[in-house]
């Protein structure tokens, strides 16, 4: 039988509150039985989303909110996690994001973001809210092996 777990955030645009974000999201992981490498992966990449919908889109702007929701699935077939990560920017192309390993900006300081959000979940999908952007997050899980 297919059991959904979620929680819904609203945040205020300040880099401090990235960690109350961090705090729900791993206790929701362990509550699911999230292997600790998973855990880890998911876990900065759902942090570098949250920081560029604070720094880029919102433009560290107090009076505009970041929306974090987290359904995961508990069916065995499919387990899945989905993480949507909102601001309230003017938006961006992701395909105009530039290359952070292109000889050029290998030494930049920023830029790395997007690029390791996709490192490390299974889809990433863009899409413009006006106003802001919104990035979803899947993670397919794998069952844990079961012993023979």
């Amino acid at each position: 039988m297919a059991e959904e777990k979620s929680f819904h955030l609203a945040i205020g645009s300040r880099f401090e509150n990235i960690e109350l974000v961090q705090i729900v999201l791993k206790d929701s992981l362990e509550r699911l039985g999230l292997d600790e490498d998973s855990l880890y992966w998911v876990d900065i990449a759902v942090r570098e989303a949250v920081a560029n919908a604070i720094k880029h889109g919102n433009r560290h702007d107090a009076a505009k909110h970041v929306f974090v929701e987290f359904e995961a699935t508990t069916a065995e077939l499919v387990p899945e996690l989905t993480i949507r990560v909102r601001d309230q920017g003017e938006g961006f192309d992701p395909e105009e994001v530039a290359d952070p390993l292109a000889p050029e900006n290998i030494l930049r300081g920023s830029g790395r973001g997007i690029f390791l959000i996709r490192a490390f979940m299974d889809e990433v999908h863009f899409r413009q809210t006006h106003p802001g952007t919104e990035l979803t997050l899947i993670k397919h899980r794998t069952p844990a092996p079961t012993g023979n």
